[in-house]
């Protein structure tokens, strides 16, 4: 079975994703694997904050805890999704990637990953 590293070098070298970066629930960047540079210490502390205030979002809303947000900007789309209790992994990936595959192993593999945790 791979280890952390190798699944997050895995994640961050498919096809249209640039960076991904693994985080604590208070923002601390656990792993990290980028195709070209990324501050992936702003990055987890930032998508800790998104993530604490989507939650809250949800729970007020009535729809429960977030697993995966899908955040589309002008250059490019940002995936954050729930790994385990705490931990989040945020995909950078370019504004023309297909990322339905990446949403779907994701989805299917989530408990695997956050077994690595």
């Amino acid at each position: 079975m791979p280890g952390l590293a190798e699944v997050i070098r895995g994640l961050s070298a498919r096809e249209g994703v640039q960076a991904a970066v693994l985080l604590s629930a208070d923002g601390l960047l656990v792993e990290h694997a980028a195709a070209e540079p990324v501050e992936a210490e702003t990055v987890a502390a930032l998508a800790a904050t998104l993530a604490q205030h989507a939650d809250r979002l949800g729970t007020g809303a009535g729809r429960g805890e977030l697993g995966t947000a899908v955040l589309e900007f002008e250059r490019g789309v940002v995936v954050l999704a729930r790994l385990g209790a705490g931990d989040w992994l945020a995909l950078l990936a370019g504004a023309d990637a297909d990322i339905g595959a990446l949403l779907y192993d994701l989805r299917h593999h989530r408990a695997a990953l956050g077994a690595l945790l």
